[in-house]
This record gives structure tokens, C-alpha cells and sequence, in this order.
């Protein structure tokens, strides 16, 4: 309706709370001078319903709230991608999440500084697909309590989020296919991974998790079973020429010197209870 109104300064108001798939895509995109967004009261959303709303808006400094605790497929997807004057995301209290229902949300936010909770325990297939890829900003990743997991929840969340120095605990035991696949990559301040409890390992769960994390020196991961279709491949390739990688005692079957086990230059330790 408005993409790629460049001289848009504010927005109208979107009194509904009814909404309808694909209601408001691309609505206010490249609108690079809008700097306030409109108040957004709906609770239950639909397919697509806020896809890119907000995509490229350059100047928008503050987020509308999101009280929704009904979501839909891809009803948040790029929402606000591009936005790098957004410093602070709002709150996203649901629980109960849909198929790719965050992806992409905050991508590229370059000046977010703050990640919103995320209360969710039971996700969806894609639902944290790049959340907050690019957010080069974003020291602290919010807590991941969620322990049901689904194919691709965590896939890419966190790339290229270059100020992240501590990565959030990971308490889930039974994985999912490629459940955290390339969760970290790119992640060049993190300096030691989440305990890795999980004991049989999912196809693809790990492929790529901490890929060029440069200064990563330290990983424990308690798997036995690392049987699945490449649920280790690249997992620690590019990571830093020394560290310590703790392992179950009884576990022998990693493979050393390789990035998709244990790689060249690390000590491993056997974990001590």
C-alpha cells in the first residue's frame, strides 16, 4: 500500500484486531523516513498477516507493541528487517508458536542491542529461522527454555551477531533434524558454547552450529550416539587453534583433527560430574 513511500513520516491507524492472511505484507516497506509505527492491537493473528510490514524502515527507531498471543504461519516474517535504527525489540509474550512465525523478524536490526524474551517451551518447524541474523549489536541472546524442539527452530538465529560473547543454555535432550543447524555461525565473539546435554543426536542437529566462531575455545558435549546423517558436519570449522573439548567418558567414537568432530589443536577431557 505504502512500499517505497521515501517521504512518509508517520502511519495511519490500524484499528483492527480481526485480521486476515497477508492483511498488511509489505505495507510500509522502504518507507525509509517513517519514525513512528502505528499502535498494533490484534491478539489473534493470520498467515502472513504482518510479512515485511515494516522491512527497511530505516529511520523507525521505536517498535509497535505485539500483544498477539495467537500466532500464524509467518505471521511475523521480516517484519522489521532493516530496521537499523531499532534499538529495542517489543515483547513477544506467546507460547505456543507457528511454522516460520519469527523468521527473519529483526534480520540485519544492526543497532538492536536488546533481544525480547522468548517464553515459548514447545516450537514450531522454522519458527527462530534468522531471528536475529545480522544483529551485529545484540551482546546478550535471550533465554531458550523450550524443550520440545522441531525441525529447524533454531536454523540461523543467531549468524553474524558479532557482539554475542555468552550463548544461552540449551536445555533440551531430545533433538530434532537439524534442530540448531548454523544456530552460531558467524559468531566471532563467542568464546565457549552451551553444554550439549543431549545424548543420541538428530540428522543435521549440529551441521554447522558454531562455523566460524573464531574464538571459540571451549565445548562440551555429552553425545554417545553421533550416528545420524551429518548432525557434526563443519560444526567446529573455523573455531579457534586451541581449546578444550569435554566429551562423555565413555564415548570414544569422535573423530579427532576434524572439523566435524574434534578439531586440530584441542585437549579432550572426559566430563566429571
Amino acid at each position: 500500500m505504502f512500499s517505497g513511500c521515501t517521504a512518509l513520516t508517520s502511519a495511519p491507524a490500524l484499528p483492527a484486531t480481526t485480521l486476515a492472511k497477508n492483511c498488511y505484507e509489505y505495507m510500509f516497506r522502504s518507507c525509509t523516513a517513517l519514525t513512528t509505527a502505528p499502535a498494533l492491537n490484534a491478539t489473534i493473528l493470520a498467515e502472513d498477516c504482518y510479512d515485511s510490514m515494516f522491512y527497511n524502515c530505516t529511520a523507525l527507531t521505536e517498535a509497535p507493541a505485539l500483544p498477539a498471543t495467537t500466532l500464524a504461519d509467518y505471521c511475523y516474517y521480516a517484519m522489521f528487517s532493516g530496521c537499523t535504527s531499532l534499538k529495542d525489540a517489543p515483547a513477544l509474550p506467546a507460547t505456543t508458536l507457528a511454522k516460520n512465525c519469527y523468521q527473519f523478524m529483526f534480520e540485519k536490526c544492526t543497532n538492536l542491542s536488546s533481544a525480547p524474551a522468548l517464553p515459548a517451551t514447545k516450537l514450531a518447524e522454522y519458527c527462530y529461522h534468522s531471528m536475529f541474523e545480522g544483529c551485529t549489536s545484540l551482546a546478550a541472546a535471550p533465554a531458550l527454555n523450550a524443550t520440545t524442539l522441531a525441525s529447524n527452530c533454531y536454523y540461523l538465529m543467531f549468524k553474524g551477531c558479532t557482539s554475542l560473547t555468552t550463548a544461552p543454555a540449551l536445555p533440551a535432550t531430545t533433538l530434532a533434524k537439524a534442530c540448531y543447524e548454523y544456530m552460531f555461525y558467524n559468531c566471532t565473539n563467542l568464546t565457549a558454547a552451551p553444554a550439549l546435554n543431549a545424548t543420541i543426536l538428530a540428522e543435521d542437529c549440529y551441521w554447522g552450529m558454531f562455523r566460524n566462531c573464531s574464538n571459540l575455545n571451549s565445548v562440551t558435549c555429552l553425545a554417545t550416539n553421533i550416528s545420524a546423517a551429518s548432525c557434526t558436519a563443519e560444526w567446529l570449522n573455523g573455531v579457534a587453534k586451541k581449546g578444550t573439548f569435554t566429551k562423555a567418558a565413555s564415548m570414544d567414537g569422535w573423530t579427532k583433527d576434524d572439523p566435524n568432530g574434534i578439531p586440530t589443536g584441542w585437549d579432550v577431557v572426559d566430563y566429571k560430574e
